[in-house]
């Protein structure tokens, strides 16, 4: 039997739109945007099953609860891709490459721009877990049937112990059920994505300008420096 390690307190530790089962399992099951029989799932073999809507705080979650329990080794992500948001690719590519600047390398979706996960975090999802992708499939059968193929390559727990990471969110408006997530259209979320390419080159802008104030500041106060020393040197050679 496969070594196994003991998950973070109280894991999974952050709520979300998922059901659970064994700890101990090595593999969880993301349907993005499609909500099937999660609880049959889990019952299957799999820890966790669940849905993830957006390619921000929802790929967050995902990753916070995975590293929390050094049991998963294998996440499959199935179901359909969530439109405007693309949640399926964005996860696909944060394991892949990473984010770079706070953005998701190599993602599609509108808002990709993670806040809560530190290097070290990404680094060891990439670590911890091998995707499996059989994204569009909505067939238990062949789901189930997948999360069985990973229980049976068990490789055992990763090597590090449970990490432990806080996920911080606003306060759910009307219409949210508690832990669950509100994904915004697809229009808000390209109009909210297109505001902080704005405001990332207001900033840039702005240390231009500071930079470039602070040259001619240097310049004058120079210059300033270079007359007084010239009239005290003529003055002295006056006197003299």
């Amino acid at each position: 039997m496969a070594d196994k390690k003991s998950p973070a307190s109280g894991w999974p530790k952050i709520q979300g739109d998922y059901h659970t089962g064994d700890a101990n399992s090595c593999v969880v099951v993301v349907t993005m945007g499609s909500h099937l029989d999660e609880q049959g799932v889990c019952d299957a073999g799999a820890a966790m099953c669940g849905s993830c809507k957006t390619e921000n705080l929802g790929l967050e979650k995902i990753v916070a609860n995975v590293i929390s329990n050094p049991n998963i080794r294998f996440l499959i992500t199935c179901g359909t891709e969530v439109k405007g948001h693309l949640s399926g690719q964005c996860l696909k590519a944060l394991h892949a490459g990473g984010v770079e600047g706070g953005k998701i390398v190599g993602a599609k979706g509108a808002i990709p721009f993670i806040e809560n996960l530190n290097d070290a975090a990404i680094k060891r999802f990439q670590e911890q877990v091998e995707l499996i992708d059989i994204m569009e499939t909505e067939d238990l059968g062949a789901i189930k049937a997948k999360v069985q193929e990973c229980i049976s390559k068990d490789p055992g727990a990763f090597e590090g112990d449970a990490m432990v990471i806080e996920v911080k969110e606003e306060e759910g408006g009307a219409g949210e059920t508690e832990g669950e997530e509100a994904p915004m259209t697809a229009e808000v979320a390209l109009l909210h994505a297109r505001m902080k390419v704005i405001q990332e080159k207001v900033t840039g802008m702005g240390l231009q300008d500071r930079f470039a104030a602070g040259v001619y500041s240097g310049k004058v106060e120079g210059l300033m420096i270079g007359l007084i020393v010239s009239f005290a040197v003529l003055g002295f050679l006056l006197m003299g």
